[in-house]
C-alpha cells in the first residue's frame, strides 16, 4: 500500500498515517494477519519521523486495528472492531456538514454507499 502525506494539511501526519491504514484495512489493501513495516522501516521509507510513526501505531493498537507481538512484529488485527461512540459522533458532524453544503439526503446516501462499497 502506498502512503501519501499532505505536509500542508492541518491534519497531523500521525493522524494521516492512522487514517490511511484504517482505510487500507477497510478496502482490503491490508489483510488481517498481514505484517506492517517496523516503525524504523516505515519512517525511513516514508520520510517521516520515527516518533510520528510510533504515535500512529500506538493509536491503531489502542483502537484495536493492529496488534504487536515481540516475535512476529506488528500485524493487522484479525478481529473486527465495535463501533465507538466518538466515531458515530464524528459521522453526525460530517453528515451535518454535507447537509449544510447543500447536498440532499439522496446525494449523501449515494456517497456513503459508494465509499462503503469501495471498502468491500
Amino acid at each position: 500500500m502506498r502512503l501519501v502525506f499532505d505536509f500542508e494539511s492541518k491534519t497531523p501526519i500521525y493522524q494521516q498515517l492512522r487514517n490511511q491504514i484504517v482505510v487500507g484495512i477497510a478496502e482490503g489493501k491490508l489483510k488481517a494477519g498481514e505484517k506492517l513495516p517496523t516503525i524504523r522501516a516505515l519512517a525511513d521509507e516514508s520520510g517521516i519521523n520515527m516518533m510520528t510513526v510510533s504515535k500512529a501505531y500506538q493509536m491503531l493498537n489502542n483502537e484495536g486495528y493492529i496488534v504487536t507481538d515481540r516475535r512476529k512484529g506488528t500485524l493487522i488485527n484479525t478481529k473486527s472492531q465495535p463501533v465507538k461512540a466518538e466515531t458515530l459522533k464524528g459521522l453526525r458532524v460530517i453528515i451535518s456538514e454535507l447537509q449544510l453544503s447543500g447536498l440532499t439526503e439522496d446525494e449523501v446516501l449515494t456517497l456513503c454507499k459508494e465509499y462503503y462499497e469501495e471498502g468491500l
